[in-house]
């Protein structure tokens, strides 16, 4: 008794049995045939002639169905791929475990290659792909530097290690590079100086920065202008709106979380493959985070950055006697005393190397940047700001109310806040 041999035919292979049969029954032409299956018509005889003889429908199956590829990955790699992809490097997506395996443990995998190998050990994957929406997006600049975009994202970044943090950072609209990023307690006017600061020493200044209405970047126009704003026939503008103004960098204000694409999709990326390598590093400060971030940021670019359309870039170079320091910094507007000193933040100030200002109320621009330093320019120079000496004891001769007698020392200058003179407040005469 003759026993059939079952045989399993993939989708191709079901595809051209059914193509091939209707060629048999005359409803199509070998012509025909060819380009529904994408072939050649000397391909599609040639099948026909083994479907037709003794071989029959296995004719159509590939004559490498069942063995095993040369190249397939031993099991003992397997096992450590699986080992690896479920203990140091859980929770972490199959793209990014790709890299990671190739930096840190050696292993040079394609990405599609570990996702087979993970499926089949049954591993699930970490990210649901979401289904493409039917949106359009506006077409990136044409060159690098017309628009850069900037926001601040606040995250449990060291997931308890530490405290919560906000990354503000910029990316170039045209390239998707990172030009700037730093972790930060708050978003602050700090965290985009320092933003501003990397991208001009790394790139230069940009053309436009685009950003959401928050209040470090304008004033609300609603409120009513001041005395002073009338007098001066403008309004005033914040420390990080006066420093885009001194570097002739135009704001552009997004009217939505989604206008600002670039840099809402360049979080998501951040939170998920910046939060694995705090991670992975032990990070539990902003410092140790800052220092991971600095060694994340180029492969960040390297991976996810694109060309221009238009290779020339319209980065804009810093002036040679202006360091970034000077122009993204805060700005404080202080009139000078007799003695050539001024007061900031309750703070007695002077000028180093210079005795005093050419007759007092002359008005200075203080800088005060981010390393701590205060500075003054003056006729195109840069000079330091230090603190003024304590002022000296002056001791003047008072006589004796009522009476003619040996005069009184009256001792002039700073006391002790719990001294007798300074308990009770000053009485103006009428």
């Amino acid at each position: 008794m003759e026993t059939r041999e079952a045989i399993t035919l993939d989708a191709r292979a079901q595809q051209r049995l059914y193509v091939l049969n209707h060629v048999l029954a005359g409803e199509l032409t070998g012509e025909a045939a060819a380009a529904f299956l994408r072939l050649s018509v000397r391909t599609v005889r040639r099948l026909l002639s083994r479907y037709r003889g003794a071989e029959g429908a296995a004719a159509l199956v590939h004559g490498n169905a069942g063995r095993v590829p040369s190249n397939r990955i031993d099991e003992a790699t397997r096992a450590r791929l699986v080992e690896l992809a479920t203990t140091r490097y859980a929770d972490v997506n199959r793209a990014h475990l790709a890299d990671l395996l190739a930096e840190r443990e050696g292993f040079r995998i394609a990405e599609r290659s570990l996702r087979r190998v993970l499926a089949e050990a049954g591993l699930p994957p970490v990210r649901r792909r979401r289904p493409k929406g039917h949106r359009s997006r506006r077409e990136r600049m044409s060159q690098a530097g017309l628009l850069l975009q900037v926001d601040g994202s606040r995250h449990d970044w060291l997931e308890g290690r530490g405290p919560w943090l906000t990354l503000v950072g910029a990316i170039d609209d045209a390239t998707g590079i990172v030009t700037g990023a730093t972790f930060r307690e708050q978003e602050d006017t700090a965290g985009y100086f320092e933003t501003l600061i990397q991208t001009a020493r790394g790139y230069g200044l940009p053309v436009a920065l685009y950003s959401d209405r928050h209040g470090i970047f304008w004033k609300n126009p609603e409120h009513l202008p001041t005395l002073a704003e009338q007098f001066a026939g403008r309004r005033s503008t914040t420390q990080l709106g006066g420093a885009l103004e001194r570097a002739a960098i135009a704001w552009v204000a997004a009217r939505s979380a989604q206008a600002k694409g670039r840099v809402e999709r360049l979080w998501g990326t951040a939170q998920d493959r910046l939060l694995v390598e705090l991670r992975l590093a032990g990070a539990t400060t902003r410092e140790e985070a800052n220092v991971v971030l600095a060694d994340y940021l180029p492969r960040h670019n390297a991976r996810f950055g694109v060309p221009a359309t238009d290779p020339a870039p319209a980065w804009r170079p810093l002036p040679a006697d202006r360091p970034a320091e000077a122009i993204f910094c805060a700005r404080h507007a202080r009139k000078v005393a007799r003695d050539g000193t001024f007061t900031l933040a309750g703070q007695s100030l002077m000028i180093a190397g210079r005795n005093g200002l050419r007759g007092a109320g002359h008005r200075l621009e203080i800088q005060e940047r981010l390393d701590g330093s205060r500075w003054v320019e003056i006729e195109g120079a840069f000079l330091p700001v230090v603190p003024a000496p304590e002022r000296p004891i002056v001791l003047r001769r008072t006589p004796a109310p009522g009476h003619a007698g040996p005069a009184v020392v009256v001792a002039r200058g700073n006391h002790d806040p719990n001294h007798p003179w300074r308990r009770y407040p000053a009485v103006s005469p009428r």
